[in-house]
């Protein structure tokens, strides 16, 4: 008996059903991956790069979002086409794409074990955090192998009604993962405070130095920030992004000064964890941490780190 022939509608079901798992179980395990570093966070990390997670976490949760349910209909498809033609799961690309499948989660798994293995050895750190990343990894891609050698074996055709189990199953994990993210980075409304409130801060630090230019061209402080406009070198002062009333300035002394702005969240911290984060500017360590609401930061000039420029210049 011939084997039946691959059509256009085989080709593509199965060829976007693979597209849609792979980017999906990547997406899944960077995902987690990140709810690992955000359990066992790298402080050193945060110290210089303030929330490593938050971006990644966003593209994570979105790509699963659509993946999933991308993957679990398009499965359903195949799966009823198989049921109403036996014959379909003969076709070539169905067996390609389940013996690449498993080629690459056996490939996985022995990876896997190696890079464990490896660390071992070489007396490297077995922290908390690569562990359960190795767990992961292992997890997944046993699951993916056992997956697909049933669907080998014909056991899916067999019990359909444990294949749509296997699909409730995985739309609820996607869901639980998913909703752990919401729980760590926030609602959208709050990441967009959060971005409005990096742009105050960099709009202060804008302000503060202009206000330590001005000083070294003039060796005094201005007296409000409508001194420091000067559109002939295109100098111009940043107004809060929301409200779009002026920052607070205060001249305290001739050295000294104040910049308040109003801030929606607050800021300095990971993920509600407080990590004093310096911003070096020129050199010098800025803290800019502050809290919900009005915050000031009080600064001094140095003569000696910024001495005023000669005369003339």
């Amino acid at each position: 008996m011939d084997k039946p022939k691959a059509t256009p509608k085989d080709f593509f079901l199965w060829a976007g059903a693979m597209i849609a798992l792979y980017s999906g179980v990547f997406a899944f395990v960077s995902l987690i991956f990140d709810y690992i570093n955000y359990t066992f966070p790298d402080t050193a990390l945060a110290q210089y790069y303030g929330d490593p997670y938050s971006g990644s976490i966003s593209y994570e949760m979105a790509s699963l979002i659509v993946l999933a349910p991308v993957l679990l209909v398009l499965m359903r498809v195949i799966r009823r086409a198989i049921q109403a033609d036996p014959s379909r799961a003969e076709v070539w690309v169905r067996r390609w794409a389940l013996f690449l499948t498993l080629f690459v989660a056996g490939a996985t798994i022995v990876v896997d074990l190696i890079v464990l293995l490896t660390t071992f050895l070489q007396g490297g750190d077995l922290t908390t955090a690569f562990l359960l990343k190795v767990l992961v990894v292992l997890l997944v891609a046993a699951a993916g192998f056992m997956h697909f050698m049933a669907d080998v074996w014909g056991y899916w055709a067999r019990y359909p009604a444990y294949a749509r189990y296997v699909n409730y199953a995985v739309g609820v994990l996607v869901v639980l993962t998913i909703a752990a993210g919401f729980l760590i980075i926030g609602s959208p409304q709050q990441q967009r405070a959060l971005r409005i409130d990096q742009q105050r801060v960099s709009d202060l630090q804008n302000i503060q130095w202009q206000v330590v230019t001005y000083w070294q061209q003039k060796t005094a402080l201005p007296t409000k920030l409508e001194d420091l406009r000067d559109p002939i070198s295109g100098v111009d002062i940043p107004v809060d992004p929301v409200t779009k009333e002026a920052y607070t300035y205060k001249r305290q002394s001739p050295l000294d000064f104040t910049l308040c702005a109003t801030f929606s969240t607050k800021g300095g911290d990971l993920y509600g964890r407080t990590i004093s984060k310096p911003m070096a500017v020129g050199g010098v360590s800025e803290v800019w941490d502050h809290k919900a609401g009005e915050t000031c930061f009080d600064r001094s000039i140095d003569p000696q780190r910024y001495p005023p420029y000669p005369k003339g210049v």
